[in-house]
């Protein structure tokens, strides 16, 4: 991908559509690519200009916004690829027929990833507002749960979201309906769990992710991270004890809106939900030592 993004950069200097004194418009104009390490924190945008910079990938305290001070301390523009690939329709068609799209509030079409235990998972642009029971349960998308299993739970937006129950899907995928629901539309990436799933291994599998890529700047993140990937590990090896489930609550309290970026947030939110909408199921682990369903490796 960074190849072929390397080659089309190159083809447009060769035929003068990027460069200096473009068509002899006297703009000028030039396009690098750059690859990154990786990291996720480098998602968050001054992280990532500071990665540009060469500098560690740590989020910085705002203002200034990237859009006074962002790169070298120039104004700054930073978009995702999504974005920019809505840029040449909407200048062909217009805005009028961009905002036709969608919904009121939220205009405009998404790519949505749908991953898990559905039968057919992939990339799925639709319009912001298209039902997300349909998505997972179409024959033209999702086309329903994998063996015939019933469905336990679904995140709708990346792992940084709450999730939702089956009894809370039939809703749009737009902003304004999952917030409705507690929770967000965050990336689009739908994650489909059936109902061997046990949602405290997959609380350890999402913990053990934002301990490991956040970048250690913010005390609430870095060290409440570290405390719930232990607590959640020792719960789920059967090690479990009484209080451990409002420990975790007041962990994720004290992460909540205390981080500079939004990694911290991100981190417990699903915890949050998971423990709103499946208490009994942590608390079966705590008090029986094992898994309340099949098999802990549902996900794999």
């Amino acid at each position: 991908c960074i190849r072929t993004m390397e080659r089309a950069v190159k083809q447009a200097y060769e035929r003068g559509h990027l460069g200096k004194n473009i068509y002899g418009s006297g703009y000028d104009l030039d396009m690098i690519v750059h690859t990154g390490g990786g990291a996720y924190i480098c998602g968050e945008e001054t992280a990532l200009l500071n990665s540009l910079e060469g500098e560690r990938g740590q989020s910085r305290i705002r203002p200034p916004f990237p859009a006074v001070a962002g790169l070298y301390a120039c104004p700054t523009i930073v978009n995702n690829v999504e974005t920019l690939a809505t840029v040449p329709h909407i200048i062909n068609n217009g805005a009028a027929w961009y905002c036709s799209l969608g919904t009121e509030k939220s205009p405009g079409t998404k790519i949505f990833s749908l991953s898990g235990h559905v039968n057919r998972p992939g990339n799925y642009e639709v319009e912001l507002g298209f039902n997300l029971k349909k998505l997972i349960y179409d024959p033209a998308y999702g086309n329903g749960i994998k063996d015939g299993k019933k469905l336990k739970g679904v995140i709708p937006g990346g792992a940084s979201t709450p999730f939702l129950t089956p009894d809370m899907i039939d809703i749009g995928l737009d902003y304004e309906s999952l917030r409705d629901q507690s929770s967000m539309l965050g990336s689009g990436a739908v994650i489909v769990f059936n109902e061997d799933t046990c949602i405290v291994w997959v609380i350890q599998r999402l913990i053990h992710f934002f301990k490991h890529e956040s970048c250690g700047k913010c005390t609430p993140c870095r060290e409440g991270t570290g405390w719930l990937e232990q607590m959640i590990n020792r719960i789920e090896a059967g090690q479990g004890k009484p209080g451990d489930i409002e420990n975790i609550e007041d962990i994720c309290g004290n992460i909540l809106g205390r981080t500079i970026c939004p990694l911290g947030d991100a981190a417990v939110m699903p915890i949050q939900s998971s423990i709103r909408l499946w208490r009994d199921e942590w608390q079966y682990h705590i008090d029986h030592k094992t898994c309340q369903v099949k098999t802990q490796f549902a996900f794999k």
